[in-house]
């Protein structure tokens, strides 16, 4: 199943909606953050304006989403002259396994315009690229094509807290602002790769915010950069920038993390 066809799959059911994951969209246990979060932004986005663009996400990953249907409840929080709150949540029978915010907001005047510039990387002389591995790499990275410009892969036993990857999603069409969630969250924490030995880890909360209008970009040369800022007690902080396919700034990434070794 393609990223498009999880996310065109969403149908409305009464008062909430029901969408369905396939296996190839595991990360472990539980389904790949970036769409768990795109669903909910489906769902979000039936209450809001398209015209209204989102301008951040908040998301909590409660419990593992499994691979089957999903339901999914969108309610508007609040709604403002120029700022609507939308919570939704992915729920499994009564528990609510994934809870996320969504802040959309029209455009203001402002005398204001900054915006962060790409720094220019020098690739390593041999990349490392994503070669997907059934039983060695998560299910959901079939998905992507992705080299390490700079930084090493997981559980290479490195040194470094900077990974800087160039990412493509394999799909149809043209980039919109559940592309950016998922290119958001792809990368796996940085902090992996400083364990010489497989081990589990995982997301506890989100934050991502969008800095412009992603529609219509390709699917293919996205890069993020990635930089580990803490790791302590088995928990983890790491920032993300994602930038466009001509270099960009399109968002800002935040996570807290948990890592089993």
């Amino acid at each position: 199943m393609r990223f498009s066809e999880a996310l065109d799959g969403i149908r409305r059911d009464g008062d909430t909606w029901v969408a369905s994951i396939s296996e190839d969209w595991l990360q472990g246990r539980s389904t790949f953050g970036g769409l768990q979060a795109a669903l909910a932004l489906r769902a979000m986005r039936a209450l809001v304006p398209a015209e209204v663009p989102l301008r951040s996400l908040q998301v909590a990953f409660l419990a593992p989403v499994p691979d089957g249907p999903v339901r999914i409840r969108a309610n508007v929080l609040r709604q403002g002259k120029s700022v609507t709150q939308v919570e939704a949540r992915l729920i499994e029978g009564d528990t609510t396994v994934c809870l996320v915010v969504g802040i959309f907001g029209v455009a203001r005047t402002s005398t204001l315009h900054v915006l962060p510039s790409q720094p220019t990387v020098q690739a390593m002389d041999k990349p490392h690229v994503l070669r997907y591995v059934p039983g060695l790499l998560p299910q959901f990275t079939q998905h992507f094509e992705a080299r390490w410009l700079q930084g090493d892969i997981p559980f290479s036993g490195s040194t470094k807290t900077q990974q800087i990857v160039e990412v493509s999603l394999k799909d149809d069409g043209v980039a919109d602002e559940a592309h950016v969630v998922a290119f958001a969250d792809f990368i796996p924490p940085v902090a992996l790769s400083m364990l010489a030995q497989p081990a589990p880890g995982s997301s506890l909360t989100w934050m991502l915010e969008l800095f412009a209008d992603s529609r219509g970009l390709p699917l293919s040369g996205w890069r993020i950069d990635a930089q580990l800022q803490a790791a302590q007690d088995g928990y983890t902080s790491q920032q993300v920038m994602l930038w466009g396919p001509n270099g960009q700034p399109v968002a800002l990434s935040r996570q807290s993390m948990v890592v089993f070794g």
